[in-house]
């Protein structure tokens, strides 16, 4: 595991930090302080409108403005106003003595020995005073994409039994600026806007232009639950005019609030996944506690409904191995025909342990037999690989509490991820 801490000091137990690699480009710090300049890094068009209104640019010349801002900001990542050469050199004054392009802070970076990478961000404190508050980012790298892995919350309020987020409270919904900024210092750190130094590392992808491809929303908190700041910051990531990540590249995943699912196809549309993982309404309370309120019926009814989904546009439905729980021949011809008429595909996910779980992952062979009944039924049913599990960054693992792993906590946890 390689640790890459930002800070003067590091993490109890965590091994001093590393030297990070040259071709990784900073993220700006986030202003702090009560008279802090705000960042206009996440805004829409229209917040860019508001922004430039308030240092007296006209609304007839505004639009043009906010277009020469768009490029910058979003398809060329300036880090700074000056960088800005078609903008006159007044304005360029005005907005930097008004504004920053600062992103979130990054405190820590850790590297998998199989390329994943994680990031913890500080964001700037809230506007009533309350103190900085941290989430966590990944970035998992394949040959022919990388997927981002962003969080849309600070903290979870869904007690997931087999998640380790779920043990971390829930604080505030992220607003989608620190969305979209997420993502804007994930392409920073790996030099994914043009003209800059990419990074360099195990497992990057080799094919494509850009190295951040596709966005989940699988990260800390339940998406549907910051709905507007998800649905908003959608928007500003998918427009081709910036960042341009297709919404058929933008994947939101939710444990099941279902009033949501609906109107997140209809006003937004990118692909849906649901993290399912019970095929039974009692085991699925346990796991999965919004059950209790959304059970599987309702939930199922809402997926059938989904007004994007399509043979093109299946949803894909989560569901973690856990040995002796939800990992037997029944379970997993009970899932084929809850699933019956869903345009689905199937993600088997291998439990990722965390210190002090219950939990244990399936066996390999018990894993395989599952994904036969469920691809000899006419899904697919690919086997997640587990990434990132020595720096907890696969599925279920993240939590970001500004207290860190124990020395005792860090051993046990790369004992599990050797498989010892």
């Amino acid at each position: 595991m390689n640790l890459i801490d930002t800070t003067a000091a590091t993490a109890a137990g965590a091994q001093a930090p590393v030297e990070r690699p040259a071709a990784a480009e900073p993220a700006r710090v986030a202003a702090r302080g009560s008279d802090a300049k705000p960042s206009l890094a996440g805004l829409d068009r229209a917040g860019l409108a508001q922004a430039l209104a308030r240092i007296g640019v006209s609304e007839r010349e505004s639009r043009m403005r906010v277009a020469q801002l768009w490029h910058w900001i979003y398809l060329r990542g300036a880090l700074s106003f000056d960088e800005m050469t078609n903008v006159g050199k007044g304005l360029r004054e005005k907005l930097g003595n008004a504004f920053t392009l600062d992103r979130p802070e990054v405190v820590v970076e850790q590297v998998s020995n199989d390329g994943t990478r994680k990031w913890l961000m500080r964001l700037p404190p809230d506007i009533d005073g309350d103190r900085p508050h941290d989430v966590e980012m990944v970035y998992i790298p394949e040959s022919d994409r990388g997927t981002l892995c962003v969080s849309s919350q600070v903290g979870c309020t869904l007690n997931c039994s087999f998640c380790h987020t779920g043990t971390q409270r829930l604080v505030r919904n992220l607003t989608a600026a620190e969305i979209v900024a997420q993502v804007m210092v994930a392409r920073d750190r790996l030099g994914d806007y043009p003209g800059r130094d990419r990074a360099v590392g195990p497992g990057l992808p080799t094919e494509g232009d850009r190295l951040v491809t596709n966005i989940v929303f699988m990260g800390m908190g339940e998406p549907l639950y910051a709905y507007e700041s998800v649905a908003k910051s959608i928007e500003v990531l998918a427009d081709g005019e910036g960042l341009g990540i297709g919404k058929r590249r933008i994947t939101v995943s939710t444990s099941g609030v279902v009033p949501e699912i609906e109107k997140l196809g209809r006003e937004v549309g990118p692909m849906l996944a649901i993290s399912l993982h019970a095929v039974r309404d009692e085991l699925r309370d346990e796991l999965v506690p919004i059950n209790k309120k959304y059970p599987l019926k309702a939930l199922l009814d809402a997926c059938r409904t989904y007004p994007p989904a399509s043979n093109a546009k299946r949803i894909t439905f989560e569901y973690v191995m856990l040995k002796g729980v939800n990992d037997s021949p029944a379970d997993a011809k009970a899932l084929v025909k809850l699933l019956a008429g869903i345009p689905a595909k199937i993600n088997l996910i291998p439990f990722n342990p965390w210190p002090g779980t219950k939990y244990e992952c399936s066996d390999w062979e018990t894993i395989e037999r599952f994904s036969d009944i469920v691809f000899r039924a006419g899904y697919s049913s690919p086997v997640r690989t587990p990434r990132g599990r020595d720096i907890l960054a696969a599925c279920g693992q993240l939590k970001s509490e500004t207290e860190k792993l124990s020395a005792r906590e860090r051993l046990a946890l790369r004992a599990m991820a050797a498989g010892e």
